[in-house]
């Protein structure tokens, strides 16, 4: 069956954020193939069995010679400048491409350098505990008889992939569109704990909005950022898988394939309305925790303005009795001192000075009852 490439226009190149830094293609030995480089692992086969494993690039060539219909397949983890450059030599890879595999940060896309593919690919890993999206970036040189994929992260597991094919050598003898069909399913399969990882958290936020807790907002806002990110990763790949099926007719792509590369655009796309509902809801929490926390502070505010008003009632009475009381204080103070006052000798000073005290505090009371100060 002879092996054809899908095709895609070329995309224009953009920057992404850095990916994590772990040292495994599925899972690294203790070391790489051959010494001083990164080649983790390698393989070459014939129908779909694997007949040579490689340790070097010259090794690989050699065997992938040996018969005109064999595919190679070599898996590197953060390979140095000159390793990829001996690659692009010997399979005739693009320069633009070998940069971006060489300073990875690329944007998932798929773009064609005359027979050859150069997919970018981020797969993701959800951290529960730190509610954070793990990313890691793949870089896949898809020619018409060999793949190269360039690790920059844990995820996806190679090694389980290239199992998985490798069991199934009827799919695997399609030739190169296999594997990418196979990496692919990988990537976005890896998707779905990511999405419920997150629909499981914003359950959480949704619940903890109601208890008053003050930390819910900066969850609400972290949590929506890794959203935005993990869009930055999955969309991108409806463009691709779109670009892909655009060639199927065009390139005679095998028909169980187009019928497994439909399958995965159908998850990309549940994937993709998924997580825009979780941004469409986070962006909701945001506003009812918002309405929320300013009814709260209304609240505490009119509580504030009431315990005000009643102190002020209370310093009004207090105020006014004490006025009240200092009046016959103030005139028994005048007549106790040891002064002679016209009045003292008279028969009538005396009832005087209670006269004026009753009447100046009945007085004050009653100013002070009208005023509503008691």
């Amino acid at each position: 069956m002879p092996r054809r490439r899908l095709p895609l226009p070329s995309m224009g190149r953009r920057g992404m954020a850095p990916s994590r830094d772990l040292s495994q293609d599925g899972a690294i030995p203790a070391r790489p193939l051959a010494r001083g480089t990164s080649l983790v692992d390698s393989g070459v086969y014939e129908d779909g069995v694997r007949v040579a494993s490689p340790r070097d690039l010259a090794s690989t060539v050699a065997a992938l010679e040996q018969r005109g219909d064999r595919i190679a397949w070599m898996g590197l983890y953060r390979p140095a400048r000159p390793e990829l450059d001996a690659l692009a030599e010997e399979f005739g890879l693009h320069e633009l491409a070998v940069e971006d595999a060489v300073l990875a940060h690329q944007r998932p896309k798929l773009e064609r350098y005359g027979d050859t593919l150069f997919v970018v690919l981020r797969a993701a890993r959800y951290d529960d505990e730190h509610e954070e999206v793990e990313f890691g970036e793949l870089h896949l040189f898809i020619g018409p008889d060999f793949v190269i994929t360039v690790r920059h992260a844990e995820s996806p597991d190679l090694s389980a992939v290239r199992k998985r094919l490798e069991a199934d050598p009827e799919l695997l003898a399609r030739g190169t569109d296999a594997v990418l069909y196979a990496i692919l399913d990988a990537v976005v399969d890896g998707f779905g704990p990511v999405v419920r990882g997150l629909g499981i958290d914003i359950d959480e936020i949704e619940a903890q909005v109601f208890t008053g807790d003050p930390e819910v907002s900066r969850r609400i806002y972290e949590l929506s950022q890794e959203v935005v990110d993990f869009l930055r990763a999955v969309t991108p790949l409806q463009t691709i898988l779109a670009g892909l099926a655009g060639g199927y007719e065009k390139y005679g792509v095998d028909e169980e394939l187009q019928r497994s590369l439909r399958d995965v655009a159908d998850h990309v796309t549940l994937t993709t309305e998924r997580v825009e509902t979780y941004r469409t809801q986070l962006r909701d929490i945001l506003a009812v925790n918002s309405i929320l926390v300013s009814q709260r502070q209304n609240e505490e505010i009119k509580a504030m303005t009431e315990a005000s008003y009643a102190q002020g009632e209370e310093v009004k009475k207090i105020s006014s009795w004490a006025a009240i009381l200092f009046t016959p204080s103030l005139i028994s103070g005048i007549y106790g001192m040891n002064l002679r006052i016209p009045e003292s000798d008279a028969s009538w000073g005396y009832p005087f000075a209670l006269a004026l005290m009753l009447v100046l505090s009945v007085g004050l009371y009653v100013a002070f009852r009208r005023r509503g100060w008691l």
